[in-house]
């Protein structure tokens, strides 16, 4: 059976317990105030983070992984005999799918698999554990590439927002589609679709947010056996509210929390549910 390693970026926003039990690499991105710079979840907290946003009024730049940093990682487990697949945060949004590319091309080996998720946090978190299981299943590269490739257009998300503030000021929004979020009362609904953050629509009030959200997965349905990933960026509005109906419509899910370079651009507030579509 071959030796496979599982590598990432800090962007998948994987707790600590998942990394852990499934063994995988995570290369951090990078936030920057000014000259100041942090590691992603190592040098700043995403709280600390927030609060340096709202009472410093300056918003941070994120920088990606570097090839260099992707070279050695890679050079590292090929010289201890692995095999490597390396997903990461969707190229319309980042650099680093790209880093991760020329690090491969610099080791000329076809031992590396480099993946663009198409996603971002939870959407990318879901397809590295389900890689991560397909390597304890005894998947060989080849496979696991295919079976992750398959399932990268089916990955589906829902958020609600209490401001998309963020979003725009870090350029991941259109100001034009960030104006519903200075609307009184209403909750914009987003998702990541073809590798970029749409909105989906739009409520008013917590209650609605939740119906929309467990409405729209009704309506895609679940994969059976497939994990799903309850995310938040310090929200208590409508957690609890969210995990009570997975809970109630016996959905296999963990929770997870945004890390620094994605809760800086999604803001305080934002909730939501990753999943995989019943396809």
């Amino acid at each position: 059976m071959e030796k496979i390693k599982i590598i990432t970026d800090s962007t998948a926003d994987l707790n600590s317990y998942l990394i852990n039990r499934y063994k995988i690499d995570v290369l951090p991105l990078s936030v920057h105030f000014g000259e100041d710079s942090y590691t992603d979840g190592l040098d700043i907290k995403l709280h600390g983070l927030l609060m340096r946003i709202k009472e410093g009024n300056v918003f941070p730049s994120t920088s990606q992984v570097n090839p260099q940093s992707f070279y050695e990682c890679f050079k590292r487990y090929l010289d201890e005999g692995y095999k490597i697949v390396c997903i990461n945060i969707s190229s319309k949004m980042s650099g680093t799918f790209q880093s991760a590319c020329m690090a491969k091309d610099m080791l000329e080996t076809e031992d590396v698999v480099v993946i663009d998720s198409l996603n971002v946090t939870s959407g990318l978190g879901i397809l590295v554990i389900k890689a991560s299981k397909l390597v304890e299943q005894g998947f060989g590269l080849m496979e696991i590439q295919e079976q992750i490739n398959r399932t990268i257009p089916h990955v589906k998300s829902v958020l609600a927002f209490d401001s998309l503030d963020n979003l725009v000021k870090g350029g991941r929004l259109s100001k034009t589609a960030g104006v519903i979020g200075g609307i009184f009362g209403i909750k914009p609904i987003l998702a990541v679709e073809n590798g970029v953050i749409v909105v989906i629509g739009k409520v008013r009030g917590s209650k609605k947010s939740i119906r929309y959200i467990m409405d729209y997965i009704e309506c895609k349905g679940i994969k059976e056996h497939e994990l799903s990933i309850l995310l938040q960026v310090e929200n208590k509005d409508i957690l609890n509210d969210l995990r009570i109906n997975l809970s109630m419509r016996n959905a296999k899910f963990v929770e997870c929390e945004a890390g620094c370079v994605v809760g800086a651009h999604a803001g305080p507030g934002a909730c939501g549910v990753f999943f995989i579509e019943n396809y």
